[in-house]
């Protein structure tokens, strides 16, 4: 069958379907669990959480689910160089979004605290609690870590934008490679070239990944269907990854409207952008990051912006003025017809299944 794969096997899942393990609170143990007892790999972005929130995270999951997860880190977490950015960079971005703080009617924030760097520390949680599947964005783990993680039966998965990147994770020894292409949303998690320079489409990428590498490569960006997932088995991949479908579930812990967005004609239009996080991703076209396009170079390293346009978000949700709000989101969105993580997953194995029949028959 189809779903007899590599990654299958050496996961340990019926159906070699993994969720995005998104990040910015948008995960959750609800989805993580449904899509993992359901045959797939539930995947949970915690990046943002303490050692101890991941502990508790962990633990969370095992008692929802006795099938196989994934946890998901940022290698490099930050862009501040010495942690932080000197007054007068953060005056000119001061100046440069001051006419919507003004709108929202609020003050403008300090300049953010110093930021360092948590990855180290939530490693070593990952190591102790040992999570069936471990993986990672933004770079590669140490030899020292890669390999703690392979004695301990942890499988690993890096993400690559571009071929380079992917036979870089293949030397350092991970077990698995996401090829992310550019039409996925959220961060585009370049590591060796600039992410303006790492726009590669999916199945470009999956296909000259598959030429010179023989990891078993994961497929994600674009993907939402049973059509899409047959599309990448076909071109060689040996699993998928589902990033905005899963997100526009009921389960998942995006907000409701944020849902409702991707479910509605706005979900046509998408950008890429650095606004709001200082690192480049992609979500729906918005007021914000279409209005500072020019502006780039006076916005805050990752994650300071983040930190600084946090009370932008925060007043723009209380206000309801959704056009200053970037929601994440794919180019595959104005396709998505579920709202239930379970359905989706029981219609896609279903009908990848019968297409396959069909390209044999």
């Amino acid at each position: 069958m189809w779903y007899k794969t590599k990654v299958s096997k050496i996961m340990g899942i019926q159906y070699p379907i993994l969720q995005g393990p998104f990040g910015g609170k948008l995960s959750s143990v609800e989805l993580v669990s449904t899509v993992s007892n359901a045959g797939g790999l539930g995947g949970y972005g915690a990046y943002t959480l303490s050692p101890q929130e991941i502990n508790e995270l962990i633990r969370q999951i095992k008692a929802a689910t006795n099938k196989p997860y994934n946890i998901n880190l940022w290698v490099s977490d930050t862009d501040a160089v010495d942690d932080t950015v000197s007054d007068e960079q953060f005056k000119q971005s001061q100046q440069v979004f001051k006419p919507y703080f003004d709108e929202l009617g609020i003050d403008l924030p300090e300049k953010p605290a110093p930021f360092k760097t948590r990855f180290e520390n939530q490693v070593e949680i990952i190591l102790q609690q040992r999570p069936p599947v471990f993986s990672f964005i933004f770079g590669i783990p140490s030899a020292t870590v890669l390999e703690q993680c392979h004695k301990l039966n942890i499988v690993t998965i890096g993400t690559a934008t571009t071929l380079d990147e992917a036979i870089a994770l293949e030397t350092a020894g991970v077990d698995m490679i996401v090829a992310s292409g550019f039409e996925a949303g959220g961060h585009r998690p370049s590591f060796l070239a600039s992410a303006e320079q790492s726009t590669v489409g999916t199945f470009v990428l999956l296909q000259l990944i598959k030429e010179k590498v023989k990891t078993p490569v994961i497929a994600a960006g674009g993907i939402a269907n049973a059509k899409g997932v047959a599309a990448a088995l076909t071109l060689g991949a040996d699993a998928v990854q589902i990033g905005t479908a899963f997100l526009a579930t009921d389960e998942s812990n995006a907000t409701t409207f944020h849902k409702q967005m991707l479910f509605s004609d706005a979900a046509r239009y998408t950008m890429l952008s650095k606004a709001f996080t200082g690192r480049l991703g992609r979500g729906l076209i918005n007021r914000i990051a279409q209005d500072l396009i020019p502006q780039e170079m006076n916005f805050l390293p990752f994650p300071l912006q983040t930190q600084f346009m946090s009370h932008i978000r925060k007043a723009a949700i209380e206000q309801e003025k959704w056009d200053m709000i970037f929601f994440w989101g794919g180019q595959i969105a104005p396709i998505l017809k579920h709202t239930k993580a379970n359905e989706l997953m029981q219609t896609i194995v279903k009908e990848t299944t019968a297409y396959l029949k069909q390209l044999k028959a």
